[in-house]
């Protein structure tokens, strides 16, 4: 008879699929090249300041938490993926950045109630995959009165479109695991806050990526770069044919986001909320 895994074997190899898809490829040419000032976006709409203590959840290699650090606020990078912190840690110390690394998964922090002025996430904990266990922990560990700031890729832009794209390609996920690019819609995040936080607001903007000559230059850097695309593509090393489909399929997308045809110059769209913790 085979035994079915418990709830919190499912989630750790979950979680432990989760690390090796962001591990792969390069992350850091993604943040420093295609959307390099997106974190300071978050740091400035939470007004962080030299007083606070702030976390980054899903920090990656530091796109919001090193802009953080360099303002003076005392700065706590959490990720799932210790690869990711590494490579944070060698560009802060090279930028003469002072903050703290620490391995944590979004859906269980290791971090006192109201341990923060200031909890903030860019493009990150949009990808933890069960949304409401992640946005009790965020409001958790922030103190009351304390501000609360996110950006996340909307369904309708770009990245929302390209997961959408891939979705048919790609394995399926486990059930009960919703998409990342719903934190990009107005409803949900406020029905995961809803009576956990003040002064909610959200804000549809636009970040201008410029950083690829053609589609074909898009495709071959996601495709090296890219955690969730190196995966999807992996998915289908023994069928050729269905690889070729995927790149056409998002090759075609990029066609439709460029704003100019003789070159790619995309708007990729994101919601930013603030808040405030009640």
């Amino acid at each position: 008879m085979t035994e079915t895994p418990t709830t919190n074997d499912a989630d750790r190899e979950l979680k432990s699929k989760l690390r090796k898809t962001w591990a792969q490829g390069n992350y850091a040419a993604v943040a420093t090249e295609v959307i390099p000032t997106l974190g300071a976006v978050v740091v400035q709409a939470c007004g962080v300041t030299g007083r606070d203590r702030v976390l980054d959840i899903a920090a990656g290699t530091g796109n919001a938490a090193i802009p953080a650090a360099d303002v003076g606020a005392n700065v706590t990078a959490s990720d799932l993926t210790p690869e990711l912190l590494d490579i944070g840690r060698t560009i802060a110390e090279a930028r003469g950045s002072n903050l703290d690394w620490v391995v944590a998964d979004a859906e269980a922090l290791p971090f006192p109630d109201a341990s923060f002025d200031v909890v903030l996430s860019c493009v990150g904990v949009m990808f933890a995959p069960h949304h409401q266990q992640a946005a009790d922990e965020l409001v958790r560990v922030c103190r009351s009165g304390g501000r609360i700031g996110l950006i996340n890729w909307t369904p309708e832009g770009f990245i929302g479109r390209m997961f959408a794209t891939m979705k048919p390609y790609a394995p399926p996920p486990p059930p009960g695991i919703q998409p990342p690019p719903l934190w990009g819609k107005k409803e949900h995040v406020e029905t995961l806050f809803a009576g956990q936080v003040s002064d909610l607001r959200v804000e549809r903007r636009a970040l201008r990526v410029d950083r690829f000559r053609s589609p074909e230059e898009f495709l071959a850097f996601f495709k090296t770069n890219y955690g969730p695309t190196i995966a999807v593509y992996r998915s289908l090393a023994a069928d050729p044919g269905r690889a070729a489909e995927l790149d056409s399929d998002l090759l075609s997308l990029v066609g439709q986001f460029s704003s100019d045809p003789t070159k790619t110059v995309m708007d990729w769209e994101y919601l930013l909320l603030t808040a405030r913790r009640l």
